[in-house]
C-alpha cells in the first residue's frame, strides 16, 4: 500500500507541482505571442484553493471513489490540452488550452486531498482486519495504523514531489526530440490510465 499510494500521489501531488513548474514553459513554447507570466499563476492558485474540496468530498463519498474519478478527469484534461495545441499549421486555441489546463489543475488539487485522505483509512482498515475483536486489540490496531499512516504520508509526499521534475523534464525532452510536447502529454495520459486501474483494482 505504501508503494501503491506513492504511485497515486505522484499522479495527484506530483502532477500539481509538475504542471505548476512546467506551465510557463509550455505557454512560452506553444503560444509565444502570449505573455506566459500573466497566466502561469492561475493554475497553481486553482489547484491550491480546491484541495480542501477533495478532502471534503472524500469524507462524503470515499477517498478511493473521488481519486478514481479525479484520474479520469485528468486524463481527459490532458486529451483536451492536446486538441488545442498548435499543430499541422493550425495556430492553436490559447483560451481553450488555458481552460483545459485549469481543469487539470483543479482535478490535481481535488486528487491531492482525496489521496491524502485515503492513506489513514487504508492502514486503519488493514490493522483492524488483522486484529482480534477485543477492545485492547482494536486500540492497538488504531495506534499501529496511526504510526504507519504517518510514515507513509511523509514518504509518499517526498516521492510525489518528483513530479516537479518529471513533468517539466518530459516537456523539454519531448520538444527536443519531436519538436513539440505532444509525446510527453501522451505519456501522461498513459500514466493516468495506470492510476485509474490501480485505484479501481485495489481501493474503489
Amino acid at each position: 500500500h505504501n508503494w501503491l499510494m506513492c504511485w497515486l500521489y505522484i499522479g495527484t501531488f506530483g502532477s500539481f507541482i509538475g504542471y505548476s513548474a512546467g506551465f510557463p514553459l509550455l505557454i512560452k513554447s506553444q503560444f509565444p505571442e502570449v505573455n506566459a507570466l500573466s497566466y502561469a499563476w492561475l493554475g497553481p492558485l486553482v489547484g491550491a484553493l480546491i484541495r480542501p474540496v477533495g478532502g471534503w468530498l472524500s469524507d462524503k463519498l470515499g477517498g478511493a471513489r473521488v481519486t478514481f474519478w479525479t484520474f479520469i478527469v485528468m486524463g481527459l484534461g490532458v486529451a483536451a490540452v492536446l486538441q488545442f495545441l498548435p499543430a499541422d499549421g493550425r495556430p492553436g486555441n490559447f483560451n481553450a488550452f488555458l481552460i483545459s489546463f485549469l481543469v487539470l489543475f483543479a482535478a490535481a488539487g481535488v486528487g491531492n486531498g482525496s489521496t491524502f485522505r485515503m492513506i489513514p483509512i487504508i492502514f486503519l482498515t488493514e490493522r483492524q482486519r488483522a486484529a482480534g475483536s477485543g477492545a485492547a486489540a482494536q486500540e492497538q490496531a488504531q495506534r499501529d495504523a496511526n504510526k504507519e499512516a504517518a510514515a507513509v504520508l511523509g514518504f509518499s509526499s517526498a516521492v510525489g514531489a518528483y513530479g516537479g521534475f518529471f513533468i517539466p523534464k518530459g516537456y523539454g525532452t519531448s520538444i527536443a526530440l519531436t519538436g513539440g510536447p505532444e509525446a510527453a502529454l501522451y505519456v501522461f495520459i498513459a500514466f493516468y490510465v495506470t492510476c485509474v486501474a490501480i485505484t479501481w483494482w485495489y481501493y474503489s
